[in-house]
Protein backbone atom coordinates (compact mmCIF):
# COMPACT_ATOMS: atom_id res chain seq x y z
CA UNK A 1 0.00 0.00 0.00
CA UNK A 2 1.19 2.97 -1.18
CA UNK A 3 1.56 6.52 1.24
CA UNK A 4 -1.38 8.36 -0.81
CA UNK A 5 -3.35 5.12 0.11
CA UNK A 6 -2.28 5.06 3.33
CA UNK A 7 -3.37 9.11 3.52
CA UNK A 8 -6.65 8.27 1.77
CA UNK A 9 -8.05 5.84 4.13
CA UNK A 10 -6.96 7.93 7.00
CA UNK A 11 -9.05 10.60 5.78
CA UNK A 12 -12.21 8.59 5.71
CA UNK A 13 -11.33 7.11 8.64
CA UNK A 14 -10.70 10.23 10.64
CA UNK A 15 -14.36 11.28 11.24
CA UNK A 16 -15.86 10.16 14.88
CA UNK A 17 -19.14 9.26 12.81
CA UNK A 18 -17.75 7.17 10.55
CA UNK A 19 -15.78 5.15 13.09
CA UNK A 20 -19.14 4.43 14.66
CA UNK A 21 -20.40 3.19 11.32
CA UNK A 22 -17.36 1.08 11.17
CA UNK A 23 -18.52 -0.59 14.72
CA UNK A 24 -22.13 -1.36 13.79
CA UNK A 25 -21.35 -2.51 10.34
CA UNK A 26 -18.45 -4.83 12.16
CA UNK A 27 -21.66 -5.79 14.45
CA UNK A 28 -24.14 -6.47 12.14
CA UNK A 29 -21.86 -8.45 9.86
CA UNK A 30 -23.54 -8.70 6.41
CA UNK A 31 -27.64 -7.43 6.95
CA UNK A 32 -26.68 -3.80 7.35
CA UNK A 33 -28.71 -1.15 5.45
CA UNK A 34 -28.33 2.84 5.58
CA UNK A 35 -31.57 2.59 7.68
CA UNK A 36 -30.34 0.53 10.01
CA UNK A 37 -26.85 2.39 10.86
CA UNK A 38 -29.15 5.54 11.14
CA UNK A 39 -31.34 3.69 13.82
CA UNK A 40 -28.69 3.58 15.56
CA UNK A 41 -26.88 6.92 15.91
CA UNK A 42 -28.69 10.25 15.90
CA UNK A 43 -28.09 11.37 12.84
CA UNK A 44 -30.10 12.33 9.77
CA UNK A 45 -29.95 9.38 6.62
CA UNK A 46 -28.60 12.19 4.72
CA UNK A 47 -25.55 12.50 7.20
CA UNK A 48 -25.40 8.81 7.45
CA UNK A 49 -25.68 8.32 3.47
CA UNK A 50 -22.56 10.46 2.69
CA UNK A 51 -20.94 9.12 5.45
CA UNK A 52 -20.87 5.56 4.31
CA UNK A 53 -20.24 7.16 0.41
CA UNK A 54 -16.78 8.21 1.96
CA UNK A 55 -16.06 4.98 3.27
CA UNK A 56 -17.64 3.01 0.17
CA UNK A 57 -15.28 5.48 -2.05
CA UNK A 58 -12.13 4.53 0.47
CA UNK A 59 -12.74 0.83 -0.61
CA UNK A 60 -13.12 0.18 3.41
CA UNK A 61 -16.80 -1.01 3.24
CA UNK A 62 -18.42 -2.13 0.71
CA UNK A 63 -22.25 -2.39 -1.02
CA UNK A 64 -24.33 -5.23 -2.21
CA UNK A 65 -27.51 -5.41 -3.58
CA UNK A 66 -30.50 -7.09 -1.66
CA UNK A 67 -34.06 -6.80 -3.35
CA UNK A 68 -34.49 -2.80 -3.36
CA UNK A 69 -32.17 -2.00 0.01
CA UNK A 70 -28.65 -2.03 -0.37
CA UNK A 71 -26.61 -3.53 2.02
CA UNK A 72 -22.67 -2.83 3.33
CA UNK A 73 -20.16 -4.81 5.11
CA UNK A 74 -16.98 -3.80 6.44
CA UNK A 75 -13.83 -4.88 3.76
CA UNK A 76 -11.86 -6.70 6.49
CA UNK A 77 -8.99 -7.57 4.03
CA UNK A 78 -8.74 -3.99 3.07
CA UNK A 79 -8.39 -3.04 6.79
CA UNK A 80 -5.96 -5.82 7.41
CA UNK A 81 -3.86 -4.43 4.42
CA UNK A 82 -4.41 -0.94 5.87
CA UNK A 83 -3.22 -2.34 9.21
CA UNK A 84 -0.44 -3.79 8.11
CA UNK A 85 0.97 -0.72 6.09
CA UNK A 86 0.60 1.73 8.82
CA UNK A 87 2.55 -0.36 10.88
CA UNK A 88 5.15 -0.49 8.57
CA UNK A 89 5.03 2.52 7.98
CA UNK A 90 5.61 3.90 11.37
CA UNK A 91 8.10 1.29 12.32
CA UNK A 92 9.82 2.38 9.70
CA UNK A 93 10.24 6.28 11.04
CA UNK A 94 12.31 5.02 13.93
CA UNK A 95 11.29 7.47 16.23
CA UNK A 96 13.81 6.95 18.59
CA UNK A 97 16.67 9.03 17.20
CA UNK A 98 15.05 12.59 16.54
CA UNK A 99 16.50 13.55 13.43
CA UNK A 100 15.61 17.06 13.68
CA UNK A 101 15.30 19.12 16.81
CA UNK A 102 13.96 22.21 18.03
CA UNK A 103 15.67 25.62 17.53
CA UNK A 104 15.05 28.27 19.75
CA UNK A 105 14.65 31.85 19.00
CA UNK A 106 15.75 34.35 21.24
CA UNK A 107 13.67 37.30 20.99
CA UNK A 108 15.56 40.82 20.04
Amino acid sequence: MHEDDIAGLMRALGHPVRLQILRILAQRAENCCCNDVTDCLSLAQSTVSQHLKVLLDAGVIERRAKGTRNNYCVRTDRLAAFNRAVSDYVSGLDVSSPHCERQTVEAS
